[in-house]
């Protein structure tokens, strides 16, 4: 990005890895929990770098941000995580500039998501960049690009239908357990974890399943409280977890752990227990497969679940992208500025430098001199010029980069350096 003197020694990049190929296992290994991404910025803010968001979902981990060379936000990815860098190389996805900005706006957008239309990245993304921003790592060019990214999701979400219906992957959970589960509304439900996914997943069970035996478990009991509260649900403390599996038709996992939350020892009954995985990593041990009355279904199945309004979602693609690409050639538009704006501010200073010596001189000559009439003038014309100036970078008919060489000839301002 350094045409755009947005930085002038470094490049703007997305690196990352989702769905696409990465694996529930892999995906696993690259997230971040909350103390990794704040240790991952820490490490960034150290080692120099001068922008750098960072966002951790189920479905994707990636780095935005302004390096000499992406192996630098490679390598603090994978000294955060568990990740290598060989398994990195065999599923990743670098961009640069032009696609990055690009990519950031498809994932912005719902376009890139696992369900086409699910927009809870934008939320995500949004306090992923406050964190970045308590650590100093947010520039211009970063958090206009974010703004940018925010307006484009908030028309797609109203000019367009390509979010009506389902449109996360708790949905998805749900709408599998009514197609799989006969007679859901008399089965004893135990959502495990009310996290985000946990919230969004538990008033998906209220709303669609008309089931009055949903019981709530989170290792903090007031947070899984004030859910409970608000649809008249049971909550059991964390120590009754065995207890409350044992009693459940249905087990929700939710839950945010690094490792494994429960597995087959934990699971004492006999009779036949759907268990949902919502987590990444994954917080259900495969062990519990060498169950026979188990079934483990994890977020990655849920996810290709499509159905008529997940088809019928595609239609409205072309009405998305054509608004990505509206916001975007303003978001380009401003980068655009931004190349030619250290010229301008050069050149006005140049002409108030002329403006003070001429003025200087009057002063001298004149024993009547006006002088607040004089500055009000010359300002006046500098503005008049400099205006003149920026409308002429602005003409796509001229090319930018000779008008600003010429500029800084003409004018003997500070040498210029091509690409800066």
């Amino acid at each position: 990005m350094q045409k755009y003197n947005i930085s002038k020694s470094s490049s703007f990049y997305a690196i990352g890895l989702s769905y696409k190929k990465a694996d529930a296992d892999t995906r696993g290994r690259f997230s971040l929990d909350e103390e990794s991404k704040h240790k991952l910025l820490q490490d960034a803010k150290d080692n120099g770098i001068e922008s750098l968001i960072v966002t951790s979902t189920c479905n994707r981990t990636e780095i935005y941000g302004f390096s000499q060379h992406p192996y630098q936000l490679i390598e603090l990815l994978c000294d955060n995580t568990n990740g290598t860098v060989e398994e990195f190389r065999d599923v990743a996805y670098i961009y640069k500039n032009k696609e990055a900005i690009a990519h950031m706006f498809r994932v912005g957008s719902g376009l890139d998501s696992q369900i086409l239309g699910d927009f809870e990245i934008i939320s995500q993304l949004k306090v992923s960049t406050k964190l970045s921003r308590k650590y100093n790592l947010l520039n211009h060019f970063s958090e206009r690009l974010v703004n940018a990214v925010i307006q484009a999701s908030k028309r797609i979400k109203t000019e367009t239908n390509i979010s009506s219906g389902a449109t996360s992957v708790s949905f998805a959970s749900v709408q599998y357990i009514l197609k799989t589960i006969t007679e859901v509304p008399t089965k004893n439900i135990l959502l495990f974890g009310t996290g985000k996914i946990g919230r969004n997943t538990c008033e998906n069970l209220v709303k669609h399943t008309k089931n009055e035996h949903i019981t709530l478990i989170n290792r903090t009991k007031d947070k899984a409280e004030r859910i409970a509260g608000k649809f008249n649900l049971v909550v059991k403390d964390y120590s009754n977890l065995q207890e409350e599996v044992s009693e459940a038709d249905i087990l929700i996992v939710a839950t945010g752990a690094q490792r494994p939350t429960i597995d087959k020892h934990i699971i004492q009954t006999n009779k036949p227990l759907l268990i949902l995985d919502l987590s990444i990593p994954k917080n259900v041990n495969e062990n519990v497969r060498d169950l026979e009355n188990v079934a483990l279904v994890h977020l990655d199945h849920l996810s290709k679940i499509t159905d008529e309004t997940l088809e019928a979602r595609k239609a409205h693609i072309p009405s998305a992208e054509a608004i990505i690409e509206d916001v975007k050639a303003e978001f380009n538009s401003w980068l655009e500025t931004r190349k030619f704006a250290p010229t301008i501010k050069a050149l006005k200073h140049k002409l108030t430098d002329f403006a003070a010596a001429e003025l200087d001189t009057q002063r001298k000559k004149l024993t009547d001199f006006n002088e607040a009439q004089a500055e009000l003038i010359s300002t006046k014309i500098i503005q008049k010029i400099t205006n003149h100036f920026a409308h002429h970078l602005k003409d796509d008919a001229v090319s930018t980069d000779d008008s600003l060489e010429l500029i800084k000839q003409v004018f003997q301002l500070e040498p210029s350096q091509k690409n800066v």
